[in-house]
Order: C-alpha cells, then sequence, then structure tokens
C-alpha cells in the first residue's frame, strides 16, 4: 500500500507518538478490506507504540479505529483514507498517540469545556480538497474531548449508504444521526455552533483591538501579499478574512504558479497563512465584512463584521474576492447539494456511474466535463454562446472523449427534480426557440465568477458589474481605501496576477500613510 517514500516519510511521523494505541479493524472478505489489513498491518510495522487487532464490530466494513490504550480517546475511519486525507490519517495516529493537536489555547479549552455528548460522521471523497479540513479538525477535538466522537466515512465506498442519507456533496457532516454542516468549516466555526457563547467572546476581544495602520480584508493570495508586504514596513497590520486562502481553496491542481510546477490550492492556501504569520500580523480568521464606513482623508475607517464588532484603520486594503456564479433558474436553488454543485473535483466521485452535464463552456467548464467523464456514465456540456471559450488545447482533449456530448447556444431555463434530488435539467435551443430536456442525476454549474462586494455598495465606486473601480496603484474613490486582486477591476483573475495587485495595494497605503501631514496623523 505504502511506497517507499511514504513508508519513510511516515516513520519519521510516528517517532513523535507517545502513548500505545491500537488499530482496531473491522473487517470484510472483500478486496478493499484486504488492503485495508495491508495498510493497517504496514502502520503497526513502524513503531512499537502501535498495535493492530481485528476484532472491530463495527457494521461498515473496512474500518477501523485508532484507540489510545487505557483510555476512551480515539478516532474512526470508514474505508481507506489515502489521496487527500492520507494526512488526516497521520495526524490522527500522532493525536491519539499523545501528539498534541495545533490549535489555539482558547479554541482548546473551548473544546474540552463542552458539556453534551457529540457523534459526527463525515462523508468525504479522496478527490475533495476541502475536506480534510473538516476531518481533521472534528478528529482533534474528539481527542481533546472524549464526549465527542468522528468517524470519517469514504462516501464512494459507502454507495447504499451515501444514497439512503442522499449525500450529493462532500464534505457532509452528520451529528448524532442529523444533518449537522456541509463544506468546508474550520474547527472554530464548528465550536461557535456547538458554544453560542464563544462568537460573543470573540468579538468582545476583536472590538477591544487599537486602529491598524494598514486593515487588509480578504485572506486570498491579494490579501495575504497586501499584509506580508505591509508588514515588513513595520507599521501595525491586521487581516481580517471570511476564511483564509478564500477561493483558492476550492481550487484542485494549479500548474501556473511561476517557479512552482503543480501544487493544489489547499496546500497553497495554507502555505499562504503560514507565511503571513511568520510576520507581524493579526490575523482574525472566521471574520465576515457586513459594512465599510469610509473616514476620509487621513481619518480613521470602520469596518464592520457581521458578529458585531468593528475594527478601525488609517488604509484598508479590500482583497475579498470573488464567488461562483449561479445559472439563478428555477430549481437551481431547491437542488444545491442535492444534485446541483459547483465543485467537480469534490463531488464527482458520488456521481461515479451516474448521468450529469456541465454548466459552462471555458476553461472551468471543460476541465470540469474532463474530470468527470472519467467517473461518470455520461457528460452533456451546456454552453450559451455558439462555441465554446476554453483554450484549445482542452477543446481538443474533451473532443476526444467518447462519453461526453457538447451542446452550444443553449440557454438553461430549469433545474427538475423530484423533491429530494435533481431528475432532469431543462434548456432551450437558442437558435430555434425549442425546448428540451436532458434526464440526468447531476447538474455541475460552471459560469464564472461574481465579486463579493455587496456589502460595499455606497462605501466605494463599483461597476455596473460590481467590480471595485481601481486605478493602477490600486487605489480607489475612497482616499486610504485600497483593492487588489478578483474583487477588482483588474481584468485577468489569476492568482499570480491577484499576488501582484496585494503588494501594489500594499506600498500603495504605505505611501499614502508616509505622505500624510502629522497633525492629521495625531488627530486620526
Amino acid at each position: 500500500m505504502l511506497d517507499a517514500t511514504m513508508t519513510q516519510q511516515l516513520k519519521a511521523y510516528l517517532t513523535k507518538v507517545r502513548q500505545p494505541i491500537a488499530l482496531v479493524a473491522s473487517l470484510g472478505d472483500d478486496a478493499k478490506s484486504r488492503e485495508l489489513d495491508e495498510l493497517l498491518a504496514e502502520i503497526a510495522a513502524l513503531s512499537d507504540l502501535i498495535s493492530v487487532r481485528r476484532d472491530g464490530d463495527d457494521a461498515r466494513k473496512p474500518s477501523f479505529r485508532i484507540e489510545r490504550t487505557g483510555s476512551d480517546v480515539g478516532v474512526s475511519f470508514a474505508g481507506l483514507p489515502m489521496g487527500h486525507e492520507f494526512t488526516s490519517l497521520v495526524l490522527a495516529l500522532l493525536q491519539v498517540g499523545g501528539h498534541p493537536p495545533k490549535i489555539a489555547d482558547e479554541v482548546a479549552a473551548d473544546i474540552r469545556a463542552l458539556d453534551g455528548d457529540y457523534h459526527f460522521e463525515t462523508y468525504f471523497s479522496l478527490s475533495c480538497g476541502n475536506c480534510p479540513d473538516v476531518v481533521q479538525a472534528l478528529n482533534a477535538m474528539a481527542v481533546l474531548n472524549p464526549r465527542v466522537r468522528h468517524t470519517a466515512i469514504d462516501g464512494a465506498l459507502f454507495k447504499e449508504e451515501v444514497e439512503q442519507r442522499q449525500v450529493m456533496t462532500v464534505p457532509q457532516v452528520f451529528l448524532n444521526g442529523e444533518p449537522f454542516a456541509q463544506g468546508r468549516m474550520e474547527i472554530e466555526q464548528i465550536v461557535a455552533r456547538l458554544d453560542t457563547g464563544a462568537e460573543a467572546r470573540a468579538a468582545e476581544k476583536i472590538a477591544a483591538k487599537d486602529p491598524f495602520e494598514v486593515l487588509v480584508v480578504g485572506g486570498g493570495p491579494a490579501g495575504a501579499a497586501a499584509a506580508i508586504y505591509a508588514a515588513r514596513k513595520g507599521i501595525r497590520t491586521g487581516i481580517a478574512a471570511e476564511r483564509f486562502g478564500g477561493q483558492v481553496l476550492d481550487t484542485a491542481g494549479i500548474e501556473n504558479f511561476i517557479s512552482v510546477p503543480q501544487t493544489d490550492g489547499p496546500k497553497l492556501a495554507a502555505d499562504l497563512e503560514r507565511h503571513v504569520r511568520d510576520y507581524d500580523v493579526d490575523v482574525m480568521n472566521l471574520q465576515t465584512a457586513v459594512e465599510l464606513k469610509p473616514g476620509g482623508e487621513g481619518k480613521l475607517h470602520e469596518l464592520v463584521l457581521k458578529n458585531g464588532a468593528s475594527l478601525k484603520a488609517r488604509t484598508i486594503i479590500l482583497s475579498t474576492g470573488a464567488r461562483w456564479r449561479q445559472m439563478n433558474v428555477p430549481g437551481e436553488a431547491d437542488y444545491r447539494t442535492k444534485g446541483v454543485t459547483y465543485c467537480p473535483h469534490c463531488d464527482g466521485p458520488l456521481f461515479k456511474g451516474k448521468r450529469v452535464a456541465v454548466i459552462g463552456g471555458g476553461n472551468s467548464g471543460v476541465e470540469a466535463a474532463i474530470d468527470l467523464a472519467g467517473l461518470v456514465a455520461h457528460v452533456t456540456l451546456i454552453e450559451y454562446d455558439s462555441q465554446l471559450r476554453a483554450d484549445a488545447v482542452l477543446q481538443r482533449k474533451l473532443g476526444s472523449l467518447r462519453n461526453v456530448k457538447v451542446i452550444t447556444s443553449a440557454l438553461t431555463t430549469e433545474v427538475r427534480g423530484d423533491g429530494e434530488k435533481v431528475t432532469a435539467l431543462a434548456y432551450k435551443d437558442r437558435n430555434h426557440g425549442t425546448q428540451h430536456e436532458i434526464e440526468l442525476e447531476g447538474v455541475f454549474v460552471q459560469i464564472g465568477l461574481v465579486p463579493n462586494t455587496e456589502w460595499l455598495k455606497g462605501a466605494v465606486a463599483l461597476t455596473p458589474r460590481g467590480e471595485i473601480e481601481i486605478d493602477a496603484r490600486g487605489e480607489t474613490s475612497q482616499p486610504g481605501i485600497f483593492a487588489a486582486g478578483d474583487v477588482t477591476t483588474e481584468p485577468f483573475k489569476q492568482i499570480v496576477v491577484a499576488m501582484g495587485a496585494g503588494s501594489t495595494a500594499a506600498l500603495s497605503a504605505f505611501d499614502y500613510l508616509i505622505r500624510l501631514p502629522a497633525e492629521e496623523l495625531e488627530a486620526a
């Protein structure tokens, strides 16, 4: 199961295990059970503190539980946690084995103080880049508080269970048998949902902060670059982000980030945050901005957060990015996560052997169709224009696939279903005006981006498309307020472009600050 490199790396990690642990397997007679048995034996052979038992009684087979000997501490996996989840497995081995999770002390204290019995179940796919964050967060909670139990389940391996529970997107979390959450979540978000006082305590701490000289709003590539460049100038810098990494977290393979031939979104997002934290930057993650109150030339600007707290700063850099555009047709909202999805890499494995549609003929849409063609029975790609807009190399690849059909000059008019899941897609032929219906079980929407600026109306000048208007220096219509990245009028929405724009905005903000008259700085 493990190649020589993985074996050597895992052996080095396992030196951090401090307490004996047992891998308790529940196995069947199938091939996957044999693979799991082999994997567990290989892991146990790498540490004297790890043993394997094959007397597990879990109804899910194959599955296993990692137990700390002589205690109630443990976590469970149903399936083989390889692919993106291999890191989750390694961390679970270390943490159950006594190596402390990397969690802020105050968050760890909140987890230990949770009063109640919580049994979490998380459905993941091995190709999902967002799933490990949720799996690892819940595993850490289970290690810190034995009244929290967690089982991570490979949805592609337990199809009947997935169908019964109508799991059509991952990660999907159940708590005590009931739906709890879908999509990527930070450990602080999970704790806040269980401990209603946590958010109020966080808001109180934020409200007490002194004004910043530079406050960055948004934690994607543009925001991270802006924070680093500002901090390097030695000025008081803060960054408030709804989720650090931004849309990069939803990106699979990245092959055009100069000097890095290949990486993926979650890894790049983690690297961005790590780099920012190397500097003296006050990082405020999981904070949603709801209002901006410009202060005027040389005055303090105010940023109002969803939790009720406010932050003040002499300059602000807006880098809130963009999100996937929705079709806004009947049925789309009703069947979101019930067949309508926006992440082919995350949710594709759940549609194995089924018929799906991809909406959008740009690079994202064609790449999605190519990826899905290797998993599903058939892909229909729907494009509004008279021709595809993707790069020629992608179109050639798409044309070579036998289970893909391309329909151009088509307007999607409705997503149809039976009340529980998607059953069909309706579209209009724009050339002839005729209506058509395609029977299918999944719809993957890939039709571009919408800037996250609804909360900025009236605060800074926006284009009719909602983008923040900026000049070559990243300046907005308001003195002391700058912007960078996909949220702006910058025409090229690329990671490397956003990083450059964030750096420019930070340098412009610093230049603005040093040119303010001393009396204005004192008044602010």
